[in-house]
């Protein structure tokens, strides 16, 4: 069994019956296999899982398969291959734009479902082996705080900051994307995944205010934006 045959494959899509085409047809070409009814379960179990690839339905109830793909995408350059059963040139476009690798027109046979995957992997394995030699980015800095995803250590001014795991996982978050507002319901989604059952906008709330407390003199650069949620900013 070849390596591209031992990819995890998240299948999302609000028709059971679709889910059960898809699973059964990849689980006997050798993939692993990972169900979402929704958008919202997808990106919880992004969140939470080893996913290697994705395979995302367009036409969804509440978030659809475009606004799922963009959440995707602001975390994790995962390959994505979007399905519809719509035939105009503008879905597809549309598809290719919000971040999706490619796309496939429902009804569709098993080997071309199949042969889309792996060429979509071949495709991606060989940009990866490409940017091997790239150097990972570890270490992140906003003004005076620096934190490093290595050691998973901060530092303010240089002294080193004690956190706690989920208050280390929120400030890597709100670091790697200054000036971006995360809801408390993505924040909840990102940090908390399955957790998220028993945890509320409260329990956000409450490290945002322990995080500000440990932060100090940086902790101004965590901007509450009423209404709406959280974001790393400098001060006007």
């Amino acid at each position: 069994m070849s390596d591209e045959k031992k990819t995890t494959v998240l299948i999302v899509d609000d028709e059971e019956t679709m889910l059960q085409l898809v699973g059964n047809i990849l689980n006997n070409e050798g993939y692993r296999i990972v169900t979402a009814a929704n958008g919202h379960e997808a990106i919880n179990k992004m969140s939470i899982l080893d996913i290697n690839f994705v395979i995302l339905d367009i036409m969804m109830p509440g978030m659809d398969g475009y606004e799922t793909c963009r959440e995707i995408r602001k975390s994790s350059d995962v390959p994505i291959l979007m399905l519809t059963a719509k035939t105009e040139e503008m879905d597809k476009v549309t598809a290719l734009k919000t971040g999706a690798d490619d796309y496939l027109v429902k009804p569709f046979g098993k080997n071309e479902l199949t042969a889309r995957i792996e060429a979509i992997l071949r495709r991606t394995n060989s940009q990866s082996a490409k940017s091997k030699d790239t150097t990972v980015q570890t270490e992140w800095t906003f003004e005076n705080i620096t934190l490093n995803t290595e050691a998973k250590k901060v530092t303010v001014d240089s002294k080193p900051v004690n956190l706690t795991k989920k208050e280390f996982e929120v400030l890597e978050l709100l670091i790697k994307h200054p000036d971006q507002v995360f809801s408390r319901e993505q924040l909840l989604d990102r940090i908390w995944g399955f957790e998220y059952l028993n945890a509320t906008s409260r329990t956000v709330d409450t490290h945002m205010k322990t995080l500000r407390l440990k932060l100090k003199n940086a902790a101004p650069y965590i901007k509450t934006v009423w209404g709406m949620g959280y974001k790393l900013e400098v001060p006007e």
